[in-house]
């Protein structure tokens, strides 16, 4: 089946071009498990199901409506503009400067994890655009998204290694190491068997980034680092928002389906960077230093999306729709109750430094 290019609107300096490629489908991966309730969301094709490249048709124009919706908003900026590059000086090596040390960092300790960890989820952008451009396609108003979401993110880690290495913010030899690890073993969606999977997925995952960019930057010690990490997250945001008006509209075309894609997504959600070497013990260190946690999760990264998209007030859904409803609610409950059990346990925690520090200042 062959359709006629469109031509998208733009506004003026951004040369953009819809390519016509042929369009390709992946199917493959299966979904974590760690389920707060137990849900089989093993993906079924069922009779009269819209399949992907009918959903990618049929979502062609809310693709070129938000795009250029996003090329209007979007602000261009310069990553070098967001780096102090005066306090730059050379390492030791072939230019014979001076060693790193952590006294040379300016950033706080809980900022220096969540900056590195932070720096090699972005540094996994060739393996993100490999994912969407293969499930999306590169043709028409969809390839000129996946292009454009593309450039865009490359800014964040160019703009997030000059601060770490110009600043001496974290040890370059082991941001180096860690980035060779990450990379080498690529990076694999856990959603690339199904198209709104993947949209729903980056609907959440985006706020996610959004928000512990910045909470990473409140909690740096260093205004500089808070600024560039504010408007890595302006990005993140309007990236979010594309992603979410999407699965608006998809809702719209094949509830039940979208209902399902949700529901999966929510339960089996992981960050993009669970890859990256010691990302379990660094993501307890972020918990606990309040950058992303249980409650942020459930609160500020869950709760907003689906209550933009109305999910649990739809009515008119199918069996499996109204089911996946069901499930959903039943396991936001349960993840709230557990970010409650946390947020006591944390109270109770720095109740217990306080106290001891206490005791050593008598």
């Amino acid at each position: 089946m062959r359709r006629r290019g469109r031509a998208v609107a733009r506004p003026a300096g951004n040369n953009l071009r819809c390519r016509n490629l042929r369009r390709r489908r992946y199917f493959a991966s299966e979904r974590p498990a760690g389920a707060l309730v137990t849900i089989d969301a093993t993906p079924i094709a069922r009779p009269g199901e819209w399949s992907d490249t009918r959903l990618i048709y049929a979502l062609e124009e809310v693709v070129e409506r938000e795009l250029n919706r996003h090329l209007a908003v979007a602000r261009d900026w310069m990553p070098h503009e967001y780096v102090p590059w005066s306090e730059g000086r050379n390492f030791d090596g072939p230019l014979d400067g001076e060693p790193w040390s952590i006294e040379q960092s300016k950033v706080t300790d809980i900022g220096r994890t969540a900056l590195v960890v932070n720096l090699l989820t972005e540094d996994n952008l060739p393996s993100y655009h490999h994912e969407i451009a293969s499930i999306f396609g590169r043709d028409g108003a969809w390839g000129t998204w996946v292009h454009r979401w593309t450039a865009e993110e490359g800014r964040h880690g160019i703009v997030m290694r000059d601060y770490l290495l110009t600043t001496r913010a974290v040890d370059p030899v082991q941001l180096e190491n860690f980035r060779m690890a990450h990379m080498s073993e690529g990076f694999e969606s856990d959603n690339q068997h199904s198209m709104l999977h993947s949209v729903a997925y980056v609907a959440f995952q985006e706020l996610a980034t959004r928000i512990s960019h910045r909470n990473t930057g409140r909690e740096s010690g260093d205004p500089v680092c808070d600024r560039m990490l504010a408007r890595i997250a302006t990005d993140e945001n309007l990236h979010m928002v594309f992603y979410r008006n999407l699965l608006r509209a998809a809702f719209e075309i094949a509830p039940d389906q979208a209902m399902r894609a949700v529901r999966d997504v929510v339960v089996g959600f992981r960050m993009p960077g669970h890859g990256i070497p010691g990302f379990e013990r660094a993501a307890a260190r972020m918990a606990i230093g309040g950058i992303y946690n249980l409650r942020i999760h459930h609160d500020d990264v869950l709760q907003p999306v689906i209550r933009f998209l109305k999910a649990m007030d739809l009515a008119g859904l199918g069996p499996e729709g109204r089911k996946a409803q069901e499930e959903l609610g039943t396991f936001m409950d349960g993840l709230d109750a557990e970010a409650r059990v946390l947020e006591e346990r944390l109270a109770a925690r720095r109740a217990r430094l306080a106290a001891r520090a206490a005791r050593a200042e008598g």
